[in-house]
C-alpha cells in the first residue's frame, strides 16, 4: 500500500505535537514506521489519507459497537448540535441516558457523568477514599485506568512492597498509597490487606483486563475480590470503560455475575464522544458534591452532544439485545479461522477471548497476568501488524491491546482477515 501522504502528515504533526500524536500508542514506536492518518470511517472500515481501506479492528477502543458513523447516533449529534454544542448547565437529556443506563446495569441507582474514563477511574478513586476514610488502593500491574497520578505506578521490590512512579511527574507520596497485585492472583491480594490493616479504600481493576491484551479473569478470581472486599470493608471498582455495555447490557457484571460498589465508563457511554462516567448504590453516590463532601466536577461533564449520541447507541443495544449473542458469534468464528491459520504454519501462538473481546499472544504459554503476556514475541507481532496493515487489516499498533469486534463487521470481512493471517503466517 501506498502511505506517502501519512507519511508526509506525520512529519507535519511532529513539528507542532509531541512526537506528532496526541497519545503515545498512536506513535508506532512499539511496531517500527510512521502512524497512518485516517481521514474517515464508515462500519467496519477505515479510510486513510492516501485512500486505502482497512477492515477495524481498535474501533475507537472499543465504543464502536455498532460501527463507525452509526446512522442513529450521527443524526442525534447533528439534530443536537442544531441546537448549541455547550451550555454549563442542567438539560433533560442527561437524566433520560442516566435512568436508561441504571437500568441497563446491575448494582448502580445513581451515574455522574465526567468527559473521560481517565477522570471516571480518578473520580472513582476519590469518591472510595473519601467513603471509608481510608487512604491506599490497590491496582493490578498490567491493568490502565487512565494517566491519572494513582495510576501510574509500577510494582515495588515484593508483594507486599508499595510502588514507585514509572512516569517523570508522579510524586513519591503519591506512589506510597498505590499498592501493586497481580493480576488473576487472589493470594497476592491478601497479602496486601494483611500488610496494610484497616489502611486500603479500595480495589480498582478491570474486570476483564484489555490493555495487556485481552486477559479473562479465572474461575474464582473476582468472586474471591469481592469475599476480600466484603471481609475487610474495602471498595471493590470495576473499570469497564472497554468492557461497560460491550460484553453485555450490563457489562461484566450482568456476564459474570459479580457485583462491584463503583463502576467506571468511557466513551462507549457516548457513542464514542468524549465522555466517561462513574456509578454506584445511593449511599455511595450521595457521598459526591453537592449533597456530600467528595468534591468533584466539570464544565463539559453530561455535555449535550456526547449524551445524544450515548443515548441513541444505549437505547439500540437495550432494544435489541441478540446484537451481543451476533457479537459473540462473530469473535468466536475469527477465533477459531485465526487460530487454525497459525496452527497450520507452526505458529506459536495463544488466543484470548471473550465475547467481543480477543487478542493473538504469540507465545506457547496460557496468558493469564502481565509477566506470562511479556512472554509473548514481540518481533512476531511486528511483523504481524506490518503484514495485516498491507493486507488493509488495521489492528492496534501493540503486542499488549485487544482486538474489539463490531457487529458492522460482515463474515466476509471475517473471512478475509482470516485469509490475510493465513498468508502472513507462513513467513513468520
Amino acid at each position: 500500500m501506498n502511505y506517502k501522504r501519512s507519511s508526509e502528515l506525520f512529519e507535519d504533526a511532529q513539528k507542532v505535537i509531541p512526537g506528532g500524536v496526541n497519545s503515545p500508542v498512536r506513535a508506532f514506536k512499539a511496531v517500527g514506521g510512521h502512524p497512518i492518518f485516517i481521514e474517515s470511517a464508515q462500519g467496519a472500515y477505515l479510510y486513510d489519507s492516501d485512500g486505502n481501506k482497512y477492515i477495524d479492528y481498535i474501533n475507537s477502543w472499543g465504543p464502536m459497537i455498532l460501527g463507525h458513523a452509526h446512522k442513529p447516533v450521527v443524526d442525534a449529534v447533528i439534530e443536537k448540535a442544531k441546537k448549541g454544542t455547550s451550555f454549563g448547565t442542567p438539560t433533560e437529556i442527561e437524566t433520560k441516558i442516566a435512568e436508561l443506563a441504571v437500568k441497563m446495569v446491575p448494582n448502580i441507582d445513581k451515574i455522574r457523568f465526567v468527559n473521560s474514563g481517565t477522570e471516571a477511574c480518578m473520580s472513582a478513586v476519590r469518591l472510595a477514599r473519601g467513603y471509608t476514610n481510608k487512604e491506599k488502593i490497590i491496582k493490578f500491574a498490567g491493568c490502565y485506568h487512565g494517566h491519572s497520578d494513582s495510576f501510574l505506578i509500577q510494582a515495588g521490590s515484593g508483594a507486599i512492597t508499595f510502588g514507585s512512579p514509572n512516569s517523570p511527574g508522579v510524586t513519591q507520596g503519591t506512589a506510597k498509597d498505590t499498592l501493586l497485585a497481580k493480576y488473576n492472583d487472589l493470594e497476592s491480594v491478601r497479602q496486601l490487606i494483611e500488610a496494610n490493616k484497616n489502611e486500603i479504600s479500595c480495589i480498582i481493576l478491570e474486570p476483564v483486563a484489555g490493555n495487556m491484551g485481552c486477559i479473562p479473569p479465572q474461575d474464582g478470581f473476582l468472586e474471591g475480590l469481592r469475599s476480600l472486599c466484603d471481609q475487610n470493608d474495602i471498595l471493590l471498582i470495576f473499570d469497564e470503560v472497554m468492557t461497560g455495555f460491550r460484553l453485555a447490557p450490563g457489562g461484566v457484571q450482568e456476564r459474570l455475575g459479580v457485583n462491584a460498589d463503583i463502576i467506571t465508563f468511557g466513551k462507549v457511554i457516548g457513542g464514542g464522544l468524549p465522555v466517561g462516567a462513574f456509578a454506584a448504590r445511593s449511599e455511595i453516590m450521595d457521598y459526591l458534591s453537592p449533597i456530600g463532601p467528595v468534591y468533584q466536577a466539570g464544565t463539559l461533564s453530561g455535555n449535550p452532544l456526547a449524551m445524544a449520541a450515548g443515548l441513541a447507541m444505549l437505547n439500540e443495544l437495550d432494544q435489541n439485545r441478540r446484537i451481543f449473542e451476533s457479537l459473540d458469534k462473530k469473535t468466536a468464528y475469527l477465533h477459531a479461522g485465526i487460530a487454525n491459520a497459525l496452527k497450520s504454519n507452526n505458529v506459536k501462538h495463544t488466543i484470548n477471548r471473550i465475547g467481543s473481546m480477543m487478542s493473538i499472544h504469540f507465545t506457547e504459554q496460557p496468558v493469564i497476568d502481565f509477566e506470562s503476556a511479556a512472554t509473548g514475541n514481540t518481533n512476531t507481532f511486528k511483523e504481524f501488524f506490518h503484514g495485516m496493515l498491507d493486507h488493509g487489516i488495521y489492528l492496534a499498533p501493540s503486542a499488549f491491546e485487544t482486538w474489539f469486534i463490531t457487529e458492522a463487521l460482515s463474515y466476509k470481512d471475517l473471512d478475509d482477515t482470516i485469509a490475510a493471517v493465513n498468508s502472513i503466517a507462513k513467513n513468520l
